[in-house]
């Protein structure tokens, strides 16, 4: 199951040749997997109030067509991986208006305590882990079916 989030792109976002600088697509998505935590009603400050820390491991991320100024991007969020102590997060970027792929991409993350101690999320927040576990399975489902998102 895809998480959507939605945002228009802003004019300081944009490089000399008018398109959006490939760095900025590294933040957009961390914004929509902010926005994703809060609609599973687990921001990150929940995460950081029992002492969790969910650090990027890696950034993959597959530039396919650009946007410029005032396009209004959709990124479908997913998990893809899920083990408890490490999760890959799926990106899919569209452009609203075309309905063209702009980006896919994953961010690869694990789970720790303040000292960046790895933990399983299993064990120290179950109410966490049963969310993100049945997301997990849900993308396999849909990636069976041939609906995945990316």
């Amino acid at each position: 199951m895809s998480y959507l989030f939605e945002r228009r792109i802003n004019y300081y976002e944009t490089d000399r040749m008018g398109v959006v600088h490939h760095s900025n697509y590294i933040r957009y998505l961390e914004e929509a997997r902010c926005f994703w935590l809060e609609e599973l009603q687990m921001p990150f400050s929940l995460f950081e109030e029992k002492g969790i820390t969910i650090p990027v491991l890696g950034v993959n991320c597959r530039y396919q067509y650009h946007v410029t100024f005032d396009d209004t991007i959709q990124i479908y969020v997913s998990i893809k991986e899920y083990t408890g102590v490490r999760m890959t997060v799926g990106y899919e970027v569209i452009d609203k208006k075309t309905k063209k792929t702009v980006l896919t991409g994953e961010t690869k993350h694990c789970f720790t305590d303040r000292n960046l101690k790895p933990i399983n999320l299993k064990k120290v927040a179950p109410e966490f882990s049963e969310k993100y576990e049945k997301l997990y399975q849900e993308y396999q489902k849909e990636k069976k079916e041939g609906g995945e998102k990316e």
